[in-house]
């Protein structure tokens, strides 16, 4: 056990070093001037990026939603930037999936993303939505572009003017390691009030400082819209400024042409009418030690086992649920939704969910969770609830943010 902990630490360190030397290159920070404009030099360093990130395309496709979606050839993605990477082969294919033998359930697949419908990419190539200068410039600054807001300090912090807000449901397994995780969403459009803010429903891996998600979310300060989009985020650094949604952070090998990271979702959850749903899988393959991903019937990719160090062995908590990026506009608890802006005592076709709950063992097994915990920051903004259903537990989760019982 010493060895072990030892070991970590020294992988830690060694990719700690890696990854602040390659950021210290790749996002280079920068800020407004106080006229509101963006010098030269800014702008220089901006395009510079831009063209890193922004790979050379053998087709390109525009969206009805307003993306452009290039499409990079399979070995020419950014995940091969980063120098971890510098001698990894791609896996085109896990080499096992995670069995589940508790018998069949059904989801509904009918969720799809808009681009589809403009055309689609080629064989060997992956698509891959396109970054603009505008995109950068909502951040604010480029060492922030792409970046989850978390607030590790007090709300009294001038430089953190928000709060994470989370409704979820969690598993903590010191005794029999967690391998992945699955789970199926019901796909709603919360009201956000404000670009700074966001609001999303995911599935979480975490093991010390390394962490995987996956889901769907609004964050109209990257996406440039309010629309739904299914989005991935992973860390393996500890210093606040670490870890990147979707691509923005090189790592995330892609193997299909079907499916953005990034991308709007089709068709919307309605209040007490249809659900739609999305269902995710994550699991570490037993021999390669990536982490693959599986949205739907597609295999989207993975995130090499070289990106990591306590998650090259294992996760240990599991977490499903909503979280709302809370920024107290006007003085006030934000009016940003969670889920579908509804309580979880409304239940089916009224509330959010997240059903089909599973991890997956040390044997690549997949089972039902049997008992979960639920944690709620404001419950009387957004709240999380488990009820025991006929296929297994389902969390309700969410809320209106702002009201009488929420100022």
């Amino acid at each position: 056990m010493t060895f072990l902990c030892k070991s970590i630490h020294s992988l830690l360190v060694i990719q700690l070093v890696l990854v602040i030397n390659y950021r210290s290159i790749d996002v280079s920070a920068w800020k407004y001037t106080s006229s509101g404009q963006v010098s030269p030099v800014e702008m220089e360093k901006i395009k510079q990026y831009l063209g890193t990130i922004n790979k050379p395309a053998v087709k390109s496709i525009q969206s009805p939603d307003g993306d452009i979606v290039d499409c990079i050839p399979i070995d020419k993605q950014p995940a091969f930037d980063n120098p971890l990477l510098k001698n990894h082969t791609i896996q085109m294919a896990p080499s096992a999936m995670p069995t589940y033998t508790g018998g069949n359930y059904t989801t509904n697949s009918e969720v799809r993303q808009v681009w589809n419908d403009a055309g689609n990419c080629p064989d060997e190539t992956v698509a891959i939505r396109r970054i603009t200068v505008t995109d950068v410039l909502r951040a604010g600054s480029l060492s922030q572009f792409g970046k989850k807001k978390i607030n590790y300090k007090s709300r009294t912090a001038e430089d953190q003017p928000y709060d994470n807000e989370y409704a979820i449901a969690f598993l903590i397994e010191k005794q029999n390691p967690i391998y992945g995780t699955s789970a199926t969403f019901n796909v709603w459009n919360p009201f956000v009030e404000t670009n700074e803010e966001s609001s999303l429903s995911h599935l979480r891996l975490s093991s010390f400082l390394d962490v995987i998600e996956a889901g769907w979310q609004v964050l109209p300060q990257l996406y440039k819209d309010n629309r739904t989009r299914l989005f991935i985020y992973w860390t393996a650094n500890p210093i606040q400024t670490a870890g990147c949604y979707d691509l923005l952070c090189s790592g995330f090998v892609q193997i299909d042409n079907r499916v953005i990271i990034g991308g709007t979702l089709a068709p919307i959850s309605t209040y007490g009418g249809a659900q739609y749903e999305i269902t995710i899988l994550i699991w570490k393959d037993p021999k390669s030690g990536n982490w693959w991903m599986k949205v739907q019937n597609v295999l989207v990719g993975y995130w090499p086992a070289e990106l990591f160090t306590a998650l090259s062995f294992n996760a240990t908590v599991v977490e499903w649920g909503g979280e709302v990026i809370n920024t107290s506009p006007n003085g006030v608890h934000t009016s940003t939704a969670m889920g579908s802006g509804h309580f979880p005592d409304e239940g089916f076709r009224k509330a959010s969910y997240i059903s089909n709950l599973m991890t997956v063992d040390s044997s690549n097994n997949l089972s039902l969770v049997k008992s979960i915990t639920t944690k709620e920051d404001h419950p009387y903004c957004y709240d999380a609830k488990t009820f025991d259903e006929d296929k297994g537990l389902i969390l309700y989760f969410g809320g209106p943010g702002n009201n009488p019982f929420c100022p």
